[in-house]
C-alpha cells in the first residue's frame, strides 16, 4: 500500500516465480535508471516503532546508516566463519537488522528459530545447545527467563551475549554471570538510530548498581543536554540526544513528526541533525552514559514528581524479588495512584503489604506504591519488551 501507482512487482508465491524471476533485468537499477542513480543515502528498510499517539511511526534508515552500524560490530566483536548467530527477533523489531546480516556479511552461520520460539526460554536453551550457538541476543524480560532455565548452564557453546531493548538491571547481569561464564554486553539505541549507539562490556567485578549503557559507537555522538538545549556537567541528568552516520531520514510520510524529533545540531556542521530520544541520561566523570529512564516516565502524583524507575529498581532489591513494574493508574478520574507488579523468584509465595512496608523503609510516603500485585509473569510485547 506504500508503493506508489505503477511501480512493478513480483509475486513471489505464483505459480510462475522461476520463469518471472529470470525475465527480470539483470543491470544494476543505477545503470538502468541515471535519472535517480542509488547512493549510499537511500532507504535501505522501514521499521513501525509504537506510538503515543496509538498511530504506529515508519522510521526510514539509509543503507549508509545501517552499513555503519553493521561495520562497527565486526570491528567491535569480530565475528569468524566458524561463529554460528541466533536469528530469534521478530522483522518488525530493529534488532533482527544485525541478525540477519551480520553473519551473511561475514561468512559464519545463521540459525533461525522457529515463529514464536523467542518467547519460551526453555526452547531457546535447547536449540542454542544443539546447534552450537555461539551469539545470541537477548532483551533483560526475556535473559530473565533463560538464566532461570534449567538446561541455560548447558549453553557453553555462547562466547557472546548481546543484551538491548530495556534497561539491563544489576541484579540480573550478577545472576547472569553466576549462570554462565561468558561475556555480556549492554547495548543502547532507539530505532531512528539504526540499532544501536552506544556499547558496554558488563564487568563481573563492577561493584556499582547500575550498568551504564556505555561509550558511543563509530560516527556517533552523544548529547546529554538540559531545555535549552545547554549541555549539562558530568553527574547531571538530562535528555539524551543522539548525532552522526546513524541517524534516520525521518518518519515515513510524517514530516511534522520528524521536524519535532530530528532537531538541528548547534554543535555539528551546518545542516547536520540530532535526534531527540526522550531517555534521560547522564555522564559519568570517565565518559561512560548512565542511562535513567524514560523522560516521560516521570510522573507526577499528588504534587510529587517521581521517577517510576526508581521504585521498581527498589522493588527488585527485595527479598524474593525477580522482576518488577510500576505504572501510574487513573482508574477514577482524578485520583492517580501507584501500583507496582512483581515476579517473584522461583515463584515463591509472598505477601504483598510485606513488600509495601519493606519499600517505606527507604522510600518516601509518596514513592510506595498503594497496591502491589504478584504475577506470575510480567506481560512482554511480541518484540519481548516489557508491555506496560
Amino acid at each position: 500500500q506504500l508503493l506508489p501507482p505503477g511501480v512493478p512487482t513480483l509475486l513471489l508465491d505464483a505459480t510462475d516465480v522461476g520463469q518471472a524471476i529470470a525475465a527480470r533485468p539483470t543491470a544494476n537499477p543505477t545503470d538502468r535508471d541515471r535519472t535517480r542513480p542509488l547512493t549510499p543515502l537511500n532507504p535501505a528498510y522501514v521499521i513501525y516503532t509504537s506510538g503515543s499517539t496509538g498511530r504506529p511511526k515508519g522510521v526510514v534508515v539509509s543503507e549508509a546508516a545501517i552499513v555503519n552500524r553493521l561495520a562497527w560490530m565486526q570491528a567491535a566483536y569480530r565475528l569468524r566463519a566458524d561463529d554460528r548467530i541466533l536469528q530469534k527477533t521478530p522483522a518488525g523489531f530493529d534488532v533482527s537488522v544485525w541478525e540477519f546480516f551480520w553473519p551473511l556479511l561475514e561468512g559464519a552461520v545463521l540459525v533461525l528459530a522457529k515463529p514464536e520460539g523467542h518467547k519460551d526460554s526453555a526452547y531457546l536453551a535447547q536449540l542454542i545447545r544443539s546447534q552450537g550457538i555461539t551469539t545470541a541476543h537477548f532483551v533483560p524480560s526475556m535473559l530473565q527467563a533463560f538464566v532461570q532455565d534449567p538446561k541455560a548452564p548447558g549453553c557453553t557453546s555462547l562466547t557472546r551475549v548481546i543484551c538491548s531493548g530495556e534497561a539491563l538491571p544489576r541484579e540480573l547481569e550478577i545472576e547472569f554471570h553466576r549462570v554462565l561464564d561468558v561475556p555480556l554486553h549492554n547495548l543502547y539505541g532507539p530505532t531512528e538510530a539504526a540499532v544501536d549507539v552506544t556499547f558496554w562490556e558488563c564487568d563481573p567485578q563492577e561493584k556499582s548498581t547500575s550498568i551504564p549503557i556505555g561509550r558511543p559507537i563509530w560516527n556517533i555522538q552523544m548529547y546529554v543536554l538540559d531545555a535549552m538545549l545547554q549541555p549539562v556537567p558530568a553527574g547531571v541528568p538530562g535528555e539524551l540526544y543522539i548525532a552522526g552516520a546513524g541517524l534516520a531520514r525521518g518518519y515515513l510520510n510524517r514530516p511534522g513528526l520528524t521536524a519535532e524529533r530530528f532537531v538541528a545540531n548547534p554543535f555539528g556542521a551546518p545542516g547536520s541533525r540530532m535526534y531527540r530520544t526522550g531517555d534521560l541520561a547522564r555522564w559519568r566523570p570517565d565518559g561512560v552514559l548512565d542511562f535513567l529512564g524514560r523522560a516521560d516516565q516521570q510522573v507526577k502524583i499528588r504534587g510529587f514528581r517521581i521517577e517510576l524507575g526508581e521504585i521498581e529498581a527498589a522493588l527488585v532489591g527485595l527479598l524474593h524479588v525477580a522482576q518488577a513494574a510500576v505504572i501510574a493508574r487513573e482508574d477514577t478520574p482524578g485520583h492517580k495512584q501507584l501500583v507496582g507488579y512483581v515476579v517473584t523468584q522461583d515463584d515463591l509465595p509472598v505477601d504483598a503489604q510485606a513488600l509495601r512496608r519493606a519499600l517505606s523503609d527507604f522510600l518516601p510516603e509518596h514513592m510506595v506504591p498503594a497496591a502491589i500485585v504478584v504475577l506470575p509473569a510480567l506481560p512482554l510485547t511480541p518484540n519481548g519488551k516489557l508491555d506496560r
